[in-house]
């Protein structure tokens, strides 16, 4: 076992899957309320990677698979966004062989390997006693894997998509919201002054709502999504429309990067896989831009209407949390600890219906969370629908 000083027992941290403001302050919140009920607190590094990569050796260099975390650690990180333990897309169920830790070459040598034993022999080396996993669907049903294998588990979910399904929030879906707002309104100047079509591709592989919430906030005319395939000449009609109405001469859509057209499919930015077997997308926008300035003469006169076209991507992801994703961080990981205090594990902590709760950790299997289309979207006029807000949580369309 690992040279460390046990005392009421041992916690770890990791963050999996892209990186989001509010991980920072999830690990301080963590860490600080852990180490004053007597626990030590280990930072797993670089998401599954770095528990899987470990050395089981004292002499071994394992600075980028795990530090022992303090107060002073965690202050001084827990204000910044992304994630100081740094994170993978790493899934040690399916490794392939090129992937495999150089020191386990000679026992996984398989084309797809089950690294699973060795995550698990790795904690036991840390004596690690409560693991808090923080991430999407990804990260965490692999997390569910571990703690079918026996592994004390405790979820945090995590993903500016907010689609983890048994929860009205994820971490880094406020922020997300907020810099898309400020970043429209902040391309607005250029959309107006060229009196263009401002097209935004957003984040949202299957779950619409990084562009759904912004659009009924107002910061754009339209949104395309993936629950939903439109039309293309749909939506040149409408956005010559809303251009048409406007002073200023211009108008906004917000496309989701899992957004299809009519007869169409979605659009990658090449055929690699992922660990979890996601191909990365990307081009939608730059597809649904080309396909604009095509269709809009025949709504303006015979005049082309050129495109302001941008993808946001990791502008949005990028930088300190708001307020949201600053508070409620802070009671993920202080609901984490509750639980754990009390000896209870399998369990995936969450917001649901404007109060703080957990569920069991096997919600995620359950089904999937996407926009309610025939609820929240109109198909006709593709945007945001609802017919009243009494009772809606706080985002709205999460019920």
């Amino acid at each position: 076992m690992v040279a460390v000083k046990k005392k009421r027992g041992v916690i770890a941290i990791l963050t999996g899957g892209g990186d989001v403001p509010g991980l920072n302050p999830a690990i301080r919140a963590i860490t600080i309320r852990a180490l004053r009920e007597g626990y030590q607190v280990v930072g797993l590094r670089r998401g599954w990677a770095g528990v899987m990569e470990l050395i089981q050796d004292k002499k071994a260099d394992n600075k980028y698979n795990y530090e022992i975390l303090t107060e002073e650690r965690v202050n001084k990180m827990g204000r910044t966004g992304g994630t100081f333990l740094h994170t993978s897309r790493t899934k040690p169920s399916k490794v392939t062989r090129e992937d495999v830790p150089l020191h386990l070459k000679e026992k996984y040598n398989e084309e797809i390997n089950d690294l699973t034993p060795e995550v698990i022999k790795n904690l036991d080396y840390l004596g690690v006693d409560y693991l808090i996993p923080m991430g999407g669907d990804d990260t965490l049903s692999y997390a569910v894997e571990l703690y079918k294998k026996g592994v004390k588990i405790v979820g945090i979910p995590k993903t500016m998509d907010n689609d983890v399904p048994g929860t009205d929030y994820c971490i880094g879906f406020s922020t997300a919201v907020t810099r898309t707002i400020e970043i429209v309104n902040n391309l607005r100047t250029t959309a107006g002054s060229h009196e263009r079509f401002l097209v935004l591709e957003v984040f949202g592989r299957y779950a619409g709502f990084t562009a759904m919430l912004p659009t009924m906030a107002g910061a754009a005319n339209r949104c395309v999504i993936p629950e939903y395939k439109f039309d293309i000449e749909r939506l040149t009609e409408l956005l010559a429309e809303d251009r048409n109405n406007n002073p200023s001469r211009y108008s906004i859509v917000l496309v989701s990067e899992g957004a299809i057209f009519t007869g169409g499919k979605m659009v990658f930015k090449d055929s690699n896989l992922d660990a979890y077997g996601h191909k990365k997308l990307g081009g939608i926008g730059d597809l649904v831009s080309e396909e604009l300035i095509n269709r809009s003469a025949k709504y303006n006169n015979g005049k082309r209407i050129n495109v302001v076209n941008q993808r946001l991507a990791y502008l949005v992801r990028g930088g300190s949390p708001d307020a949201i994703d600053s508070i409620v961080p802070m009671a993920y990981g202080n609901l984490a600890l509750d639980l754990i205090l009390e000896g209870v594990h399998g369990r995936l902590v969450v917001l649901k219906n404007g109060r703080y709760d957990n569920m069991p950790i096997e919600v995620l299997c359950a089904k999937s969370k996407t926009v309610d289309v025939d609820r929240f979207y109109n198909t006709d006029r593709l945007r945001p629908f609802y017919k009243k807000f009494a009772m809606k949580p706080l985002f709205i369309m999460m019920d």
